[in-house]
């Protein structure tokens, strides 16, 4: 799978869930690729590069999701 059909699949398949939730486990995104994790990596890793993605982070949980997605997101736009 390459990068421009590994970011289809992604954006996909966040795209209908995003009515549930908001962030996704690495292992998530892995199992969307339908990739071992270290092939997985490399892709995420240019998804978030290119704005597709975008990583956070609680300090002890990381999660992945889609830029400007989730309570986040509109909790760090306020005036």
């Amino acid at each position: 799978m390459d990068y421009e059909e590994a970011k289809v699949k992604i954006t996909e398949q966040l795209t209908k869930k995003l009515k549930t939730k908001s962030k996704f486990y690495f292992n998530d995104l892995a199992k969307i690729l339908e990739m071992k994790p270290r092939e997985a990596k490399k892709i995420v890793n240019k998804l978030v590069e290119n704005g597709v993605l975008e990583y956070w982070s609680s300090g002890s949980t990381s999660m992945y999701g889609m830029p400007g997605t989730g309570k986040q997101a509109s909790a760090e736009h306020e005036d």
